[in-house]
């Protein structure tokens, strides 16, 4: 998924992510370093990547290579090999599918990752973001699950009520919750899932992610991505990962404890948590724009969001020292405005 919820965004135009810290950084060249980027919900603590085969990087990615990393994906989501498709990254996937459909009425449950709507927007279609899946006649329904930025999580048994000809369910940040949660496993006919790789394995920069879908629609998303779509390196890494029960495990385990953590960080300096996922945490303040100078001043970069001006997302610190620097950070007096 995936990281900017924004409304209304119109064909044409870009959407603001999380992650680049030029622009913060330049804004405030006395901050102390280094900066601590909790602008993303991305795993602190990336899978550890192990030396790869030189021909890895040398030569064009293989189809035996492609086979292997697809046979990790469809274990890891209990489908079958037939319907994933592999990607450069889910936002690949999110810009090519509004140019398979048809100009349709698209529902986007909302609001959320904004890089839906800017898409099927762009490419002519009707849409209309609502807040529940009941999304009259539309053609198309959109739902990221758990939502980004709340981590509000539609049951699964409502999705599949969706009589739409297309579902298209965004799951960027289901990776460690129950796998009941996920359509991926006894897929709809109609539905399409997204499934990124680089947040839950803190690899963002590999670029790497899946659809899976019934094999007709699976067989043109290939197709539209093209020979070669995902790196040699990215294969390699992202197979061996995903074959990595122990370490998923672990993090898994890491991550809960860090996020009853922040929770409690949070709570202690004055923020009502509203939600979140085991990658990030959505809190309320009454001065949250001011709280946001705060932490940059400290070298402390966080997701505000123009459309709710109270809310604030927190990626999670990593370490006892980032924790500590964060705890500190909340607590600094706010400069007389």
């Amino acid at each position: 998924m995936q990281d900017v919820p924004n409304i209304g965004v119109p064909g044409g135009k870009t959407v603001a992510h999380g992650g680049d810290l030029g622009a913060v950084r330049r804004r405030h060249p006395d901050a102390p370093q280094p900066w601590i980027d909790l602008s993303t919900g991305i795993n602190p603590l990336p899978y550890p990547v192990a030396d790869l085969p030189a021909d890895a990087w040398s030569r064009l990615p293989s189809h035996d290579a492609e086979q292997t990393l697809i046979a990790s994906a469809a274990r890891r989501y209990r489908c079958t090999p037939g319907q994933i498709v592999a990607a450069p990254g889910t936002q690949a996937l999110i810009q090519i599918l509004p140019r398979l459909v048809a100009r349709s009425r698209v529902a986007i449950v909302g609001p959320t990752y904004a890089e839906h709507e800017l898409n099927w927007r762009r490419h002519g279609h009707d849409v209309t973001v609502v807040t529940s899946l009941d999304a009259a006649d539309a053609g198309v329904v959109v739902a990221v699950n758990p939502d980004n930025p709340t981590g509000w999580l539609l049951p699964t048994q409502a999705m599949r009520g969706v009589a739409a000809r297309l579902l298209v369910v965004d799951e960027a940040f289901i990776d460690l919750l129950p796998n009941e949660a996920s359509l991926a496993g006894d897929l709809p006919d109609n539905a399409i899932v997204l499934r990124s790789f680089g947040k839950v394995y803190g690899l963002a920069g590999l670029r790497l992610g899946f659809a899976i879908a019934a094999v007709p629609l699976a067989q043109r998303l290939r197709e539209e991505l093209g020979p070669w779509a995902v790196s040699g390196p990215a294969l390699e890494i992202g197979a061996a990962a995903m074959a990595d029960d122990t370490w998923l495990e672990e993090t898994a385990t890491r991550l809960a404890g860090d996020v009853r953590k922040l929770d409690a960080l949070l709570v202690s300096a004055g923020f009502t948590v509203l939600g979140g996922t085991p990658l990030f945490r959505l809190a309320s303040h009454p001065e949250a724009p001011e709280k946001v100078e705060d932490l940059v001043r400290q070298g402390i970069h966080i997701r505000a969001f123009g459309h709710q001006p109270t809310w604030l997302r927190f990626g999670l610190p990593h370490g006892d020292e980032e924790f500590r620097r964060l705890s500190a950070a909340l607590q600094v007096p706010q400069k007389v405005r």
